[in-house]
């Protein structure tokens, strides 16, 4: 032991004799990094960012299974890690160069699969590995996919589903996606979203709502009186974990969005969007029970939970500007959409099962309206021509293909099959099969 403490306090004594001659130079400024280190922190941003946001598909599928009943359970795991997977395979064969390869200003890229950097190779041109933004690039487009998996929930046919997936991740996000991250037409103009509380979540939750209206609300959630009938989700457990994994997971969707990491002032950066994201995330949370108790005289846990995920929608749009204040108030205010939005759309008899559409849509869009708030070189004009763009072209261009897909195949279970569940009538494998009887089946 003595001999430890004897060679720590050499150690020690050798790196300060070291560092005299750098303090003997504190007037000079630190040396800039070399392009290979710079790529190098980079690329590790975009894989710990895009591992990050990955993890998050376990948040949506946990948080999924969680808000619905327990004879469907299983659908929304299958659902979630097929959305995924098929997500990674279509932003390959086309998305990433739809998105941003020759986009120059207009409305689209070009098709085609996209190429890595061959084995051992480096592209110190862009300053990271292509693979790592690729990979960075396609998780996002599996969390718009989620959205909508979560929405139309419990009595949606799986295979519609899977072929509408194929089309949102494949053309429809990559394309809107291309006219602000891949330097298209809305970029020229000044729109700002840093790490998409439009592109990704309000663009999901458009996606969302076209198939909410065209599928109709689930058997016996609204009275011919107006009356309308909870349905309780199966776990609140599984729904809380889900929410912290994806609190979790959005460090990385937002942080790794500053898309360097080679310098002393983009690690500051990315310091100060961990804690805005944080701050925005738990004033959601706050402002969600607050006033759910003063509406309610109780505090709803699902409230709590997606006041979490809205106050993280509203901040993603501009997590670097804000001081910790106007984070807190943007965050809060994402809570409070969340308590009046949900009762909103059961008076519209938009049946939404996770309450993806206030989350990901209506906070997505206050998200990005208020970016000028903190961040000079955004306008509200800018920011409303954007969100407008997005709306109608996800709205109209994802309300055809559910329509061809109802025409064509149908997208709606019976309302037998409804009543059973989709475990054992889609999937065949019940996540509860002990409790799959009697009132599970009502």
């Amino acid at each position: 032991m003595k001999k430890l403490v004897a060679k720590g306090a050499a150690s020690l004594a050798l790196l300060s004799l070291s560092a005299l001659p750098v303090l003997a130079q504190d007037t000079e400024a630190a040396p800039a990094v070399t392009p290979e280190v710079a790529y190098i922190f980079n690329t590790l941003l975009f894989l710990i960012g895009g591992f990050l946001v990955m993890w998050m598909a376990a948040g949506f599928a946990m948080l999924e299974a969680g808000l619905v009943r327990s004879k469907n359970v299983s659908m929304q795991c299958l659902k979630n890690i097929s959305l995924y997977s098929i997500a990674g395979l279509m932003f390959w064969i086309t998305g990433y160069n739809l998105m941003y390869t020759g986009v120059d200003g207009g409305f689209m890229g070009s098709f085609g699969p996209y190429s890595f950097d061959p084995v051992g190779g480096d592209a110190l041109d862009t300053g990271y590995s292509t693979a790592s933004d690729w990979f960075f690039q396609m998780v996002f487009v599996a969390t718009a996919a989620s959205i909508v998996s979560g929405t139309l929930a419990e009595r949606i046919k799986l295979w519609p589903f899977l072929i509408f997936t194929v089309v949102l991740t494949g053309f429809i996000y990559p394309i809107a996606g291309s006219w602000q991250w891949g330097a298209g037409w809305l970029s020229e103009m000044g729109f700002s979203d840093f790490a998409g509380s439009t592109l990704v979540h309000s663009v999901g939750g458009w996606a969302a709502l076209a198939g909410a209206i065209i599928l109709g609300a689930r058997k016996g959630k609204y009275g011919t009186d107006g009356a309308v009938h909870p349905m309780p989700g199966s776990s609140m457990p599984l729904a809380t974990l889900g929410t912290f994994i994806l609190w979790l997971g959005w460090f990385g969707f937002n942080g790794a969005s500053q898309l360097a990491m080679g310098s002393i002032g983009d690690v500051s950066d990315i310091s100060r969007i961990f804690a805005n994201t944080n701050m925005a995330a738990a004033a959601g949370v706050v402002a969600a029970v607050i006033l759910t108790q003063v509406m309610y005289k109780k505090v709803d846990v699902t409230m709590a939970l997606n006041g979490a995920l809205a106050g993280l929608v509203s901040i993603t749009a501009e997590p670097l500007a804000p001081s910790v204040w106007q984070a807190v108030f943007i965050g809060a205010i994402g809570g409070v959409i969340v308590v009046f939005t949900v009762p909103l759309l059961d008076k519209l008899k938009i049946d939404d099962v996770v309450g993806a559409i206030p989350v990901h849509l209506i906070a997505g869009i206050w998200g990005t309206l208020i970016v000028p708030l903190s961040n000079d070189g955004a306008s509200y004009g800018t920011q409303i021509v954007g969100i407008v763009s997005y709306g109608v072209f996800t709205l109209v261009a994802s309300g055809i293909v559910w329509f061809i897909l109802k025409a064509a195949m149908g997208i709606r279970v019976s309302e037998e099959e409804e009543a059973l569940g989709l475990d054992k009538v889609e999937v065949g494998v019940e996540a509860y099969p002990e409790f799959g009887t009697g009132s599970q089946r009502m």
